[in-house]
């Protein structure tokens, strides 16, 4: 299956690949950055989370992409479009290693991945699941002009209860100008 490839000013968005699987344990061993996404996990767990994200490409032909820094090309993390069972609608969502944090790369990428939802997957709206007490995440839902949607739900397959958080496809074309200018 040929996935596509988005690059932004400073990021490539790459299907996941095998190398990804060291610096997606350290993300998961983090217990800061896991703290909102279900907790540390070891890296047999870790293993199974890599492995639904690449079958999630294969069976929805989209998914989270690994997030490259082009000057270094160091994983920083994953962001992208999916879907799991049981999910209330398809989703963009984000995990980035807490090094990169506070530099903006989950509001780039974000930004291309709602391009690409809009765009190329024709979603007529997408959502983030964000448990109520990241704010960090909040912030980068709100600076791509996501609104929470006065609703809470219990995330599937996890004892974990999260804040809605989305717009529509028309809602992103006027968002987008300012969105990008923030980012350049």
């Amino acid at each position: 299956m040929k996935t596509p490839v988005l690059e932004t000013e400073r990021l490539l968005l790459r299907a996941p690949q095998m190398e990804d699987f060291e610096p997606l344990c350290e993300l998961m061993a983090d217990e800061v950055t896991t703290r909102f996404i279900g907790g540390v996990q070891e890296p047999p767990l870790a293993w199974r989370g890599l492995c639904g994200i690449v079958g999630h490409w294969q069976l929805r032909g989209y998914g989270f992409f690994s997030v490259i820094e082009k000057a270094s090309g160091q994983w920083l993390g994953r962001i992208g479009p999916w879907y799991p069972h049981g999910w209330p609608q398809p989703e963009i969502g984000w995990s980035l290693n807490r090094a990169s944090w506070g530099k903006g790369y989950a509001t780039e990428a974000g930004a291309a991945c709602m391009d690409h939802v809009f765009d190329t997957l024709g979603w007529d709206s997408a959502i983030h699941l964000i448990h109520a007490d990241n704010l960090g995440s909040q912030r980068v839902a709100g600076r791509l002009g996501s609104v929470h949607m006065g609703r809470e739900v219990q995330v599937p397959g996890f004892t974990i209860m999260a804040d809605v958080w989305g717009q529509s496809a028309g809602d992103w074309k006027d968002n987008r100008k300012r969105v990008i200018a923030g980012i350049a």
